[in-house]
């Protein structure tokens, strides 16, 4: 669930190491964060994949100022777009080697659902490039990645502004919706040529007495969506209501 990899993990101390979402931050604990050294690389790496998002945002905006039309906008910031969420399979080395304190199989699990929707969907269903789904994502990560990763940056330096925070713990109302919508619909239009051409699926017979249905696989992605959603959902709502409750009320005490 590629949607998910930008607002559902838990816990995590703005290292961008972990895909950490609205339970983060909360100030209810507290862990010791990253060393010096760790702390300097962690913060390059935020601003860097902060520009690089804002760079996608920048080329969507441009291509379609020169079209006149938001239909297959993916090829303008296509490379970009692969360059920089593919570089987020980093933040599984962050959660591996202890400079972020997130979950290495949650993190993982997160960030290779995106990779896989944007190298075994979009880039492997070249059909599928000019649907308006890839755009509705796209868009939804693009917003979503360059206030958490701006977000990250500033908690990294202690100065987090409240409109960053307040846009991390409260866009995802509309841009999770939004993302998932063009997860699905994306994975949908795929499956006919996946159907047709047999991508990646393994028939029988064959020496290793396997066989792999592609067609299938992308079908159970797209059902496991109907549990997960709503309970992930429904977990950022209450943890929004936490954070910003809690911040509501430490500003009444200063």
């Amino acid at each position: 669930m590629a949607a998910v990899a930008a607002t559902a993990a838990p816990k995590g101390n703005g290292g961008g190491g972990g895909r950490a979402g609205p339970s983060e931050g909360s100030g209810t604990r507290r862990k010791k964060g990253p060393g010096p050294l760790a702390t300097a690389y962690l913060v390059i790496y935020n601003v860097v994949m902060t520009a690089g998002w804002l760079v996608i945002a920048v080329g969507l905006v441009r291509a379609y100022l020169a079209k006149g039309s938001y239909h297959s906008l993916y090829y303008s910031i296509e490379k970009p777009l692969k360059f920089f969420q593919t570089g987020a399979l980093l933040e599984i080395l962050h959660c591996a080697i202890g400079i972020v304190p997130s979950s290495v199989v949650l993190t993982s699990f997160q960030v290779m659902s995106r990779v896989f929707l944007i190298w075994a969907v979009t880039h492997s269903v070249k059909e599928v490039q000019t649907e308006d789904s890839v755009l509705l994502f796209v868009t939804a990560w693009t917003i979503t990645e360059i206030i958490r990763y701006s977000f990250y940056t500033f908690s990294l330096l202690n100065h987090l502004p409240y409109l960053i925070k307040w846009a991390r713990y409260t866009l995802f109302i509309v841009l999770y919706p939004m993302g998932v919508s063009g997860e699905l619909l994306t994975i949908y239009a795929a499956l006919p040529f996946v159907r047709q051409a047999g991508l990646y699926s393994i028939s029988l017979p064959n020496k290793y007495n396997f066989s792999f249905d592609y067609y299938a696989f992308l079908i159970l992605i797209m059902i496991s969506y109907i549990p997960l959603f709503p309970q992930l959902y429904f977990h950022m709502i209450h943890q929004r209501r936490k954070v910003l409750c809690h911040t509501e009320e430490h500003k009444k005490f200063e």
